[in-house]
Order: structure tokens, then C-alpha cells, then sequence
């Protein structure tokens, strides 16, 4: 695991839009936290860094469940706070999303961790002050250990 502690809102937009453009067709992200930290800020971050032409755009999906964003991949944004079950996530055809070729970012994915598939990145999320974040990055997979190797590079200074 990885814990990134990022001082500002333009630290935590720097860290997503380089964690967007690591981003793969077919990668799946699951973001973590409370209401409030931070979540769908990151998601518009990771957005502007997959090339999304209006980052404005990006919001949260909590009362349709998932809105979709064309950008250098497809955007599949998934937010599972309002669902009841496990099930009703995959009765919203999330595997089809997963096999699609996009990028599906899932926020309040504890809720959904059983539909999940074997192999995403976690992204649990903390406010740790009024615009101070920590992020705790955890692979699941090989691709995915790549990317948080990447992540902790740049985060000391090395790449």
C-alpha cells in the first residue's frame, strides 16, 4: 500500500491528472471515503488527465448512478452510495463497463466490493484538513502494482 498525504486541492488535481493518464483500457478505479473527501474531485482530476475537454462536467452520479464521459477513453462513473445491494450494482450490467474498454471509476466502492472485478486499484480518500487529502493506494494486480510503483516514484521526486 501506498499513503500519499497531499497538502492542497492543486496537490491532490496534480495527483489525480497524473493517475488518469496512467490509466488503461479496461482499468477500474474504487474510491473510498466519507462524504466530503474528496472522491469526486479526484474523479474530474483523473478525468482532465485522460483528456476530458470539459473537466466542469464531471459530477457526482448519486441520484442517476452513472453518467459517462468521452475523453481519450471512455468514462464510466459509477457512484453506488444511494444502491441497496451488491446486486442492484450488477443489475446496472457493470461487467459489460468493465469489459467495454474504458476506464470505470466507482466511488463508494466498499458498498460494491463483491462485483468488483479481480484485478482494479483502491483509492481510499481522507480529509485530513480543510483542503488537505490522505490516499492510501492499494493494488489489486499486477498492472495495478505498477501503477502505485509509479505513483510512489513521483511522489519522493524521483520520476
Amino acid at each position: 500500500m501506498l499513503v500519499l498525504h497531499l497538502n492542497s486541492l492543486a496537490e491532490t488535481e496534480a495527483f489525480g491528472r497524473r493517475l488518469g493518464a496512467a490509466l488503461f483500457p479496461g482499468a477500474v478505479v474504487a474510491l473510498i471515503g466519507q462524504l466530503g473527501a474528496g472522491k469526486t474531485q479526484l474523479v474530474r482530476a483523473m478525468a482532465q488527465g485522460l483528456g476530458i475537454v470539459n473537466p466542469d462536467l464531471v459530477s457526482s452520479p448519486t441520484f442517476v448512478l452513472i453518467q459517462e464521459y468521452e475523453a481519450r477513453l471512455t468514462i464510466y462513473h459509477f457512484d453506488a452510495y444511494r444502491l441497496g445491494s451488491e446486486a442492484e450494482f450488477a443489475e446496472l450490467g457493470v461487467h459489460e463497463y468493465f469489459a467495454a474498454g474504458g476506464v470505470c471509476l466507482i466511488e463508494w466502492a466498499d458498498k460494491v466490493r463483491g462485483v468488483l472485478p479481480a484485478e482494479y486499484l483502491e483509492a481510499r480518500m481522507y480529509a485530513a484538513g480543510p483542503e488537505s487529502r490522505r490516499v492510501e493506494l492499494q493494488a489489486h494486480g499486477t498492472r495495478y502494482e505498477a501503477m502505485v510503483a509509479g505513483a510512489a516514484l513521483a511522489a519522493s521526486g524521483v520520476a
